[in-house]
């Protein structure tokens, strides 16, 4: 299937997705790494806004910078929320500068973003970046995936028969990997390998409704083609 006839979200599209739906980063400076979690949000041009740690180094070394910026790395990871192989789905890394925002938050002000996936790495510009949105299902997906996979044989296995037959060829399982507005993205793996593979929508879901709208239409289509070798489910 060709790339216009199987839209993806950009990698703009895909780091704006990932900063919107992570509960926690890494923030390394020159002189700690510290993990947060559920203390940040995201405005709209894509800068950080965190709470002060309770351990203080940040707000401490940021005390002592030259001109109230510290520069810093703030890492995500974007892990699948189903037991697949290889689970980490992206790694995006924001270079750029931290300043106080008031007496008990931090401001990161990114200069540069890297997006790092199976297939290779982006570097994101800062534009595209802020101009991007977060896809409309990244903050509902982990929990869509999760019951999807949760229902395996009505959904996953019948939606596996929509996969080119090569794809299913030596399978040892299946598993939902990822969810957009463009559609489902199935993980196929085999003894030693895997393989992954979009199911597009007819149209973009704009929501989490039309999202399950657009599923229950891959599957009508998937139960109308004649049954073959179910894949195996793995416990």
């Amino acid at each position: 299937m060709s790339a216009a006839a199987c839209p993806e979200p950009t990698p703009a599209e895909r780091a704006r997705s990932v900063l919107s739906a992570a509960d926690s980063l890494t923030v390394t400076t020159h002189g700690h790494r510290v993990e947060l979690i559920g203390l940040h949000t995201v405005d709209a041009a894509a800068r950080l806004l965190l709470q002060n740690p309770p351990d203080a180094h940040l707000a401490a070394e940021l005390a002592m910078a030259p001109h109230g910026d510290l520069a810093a790395l703030v890492e995500f990871t974007d892990i699948a929320p189903v037991a697949v192989r290889e689970r980490v789905r992206a790694r995006l890394t924001l270079g750029g500068w931290l300043s106080a925002l008031g007496p008990k938050a931090l401001v990161f002000n990114p200069a540069r973003a890297v997006l790092t996936e199976e297939d290779g790495t982006t570097v994101v510009g800062l534009d595209e970046l802020t101009l991007a949105s977060p896809d409309p299902l990244a903050t509902h997906e982990a929990e869509m995936l999760a019951r999807l996979n949760a229902a395996h044989a009505d959904t996953v296995a019948p939606l596996a028969r929509l996969l080119p037959a090569r794809s299913r060829l030596g399978a040892s399982g299946v598993r939902p990997l990822r969810l957009d507005r463009h559609g489902l993205v199935l993980r196929v793996e085999t003894a030693d390998d895997h393989e992954d593979a979009r199911l597009p929508f007819a149209t973009p879901a704009t929501h989490p409704g039309d999202a399950v709208r657009q599923i229950h239409l891959l599957l009508a289509e998937a139960n109308a083609r004649p049954r073959r070798r179910r894949l195996p489910t793995r416990s």
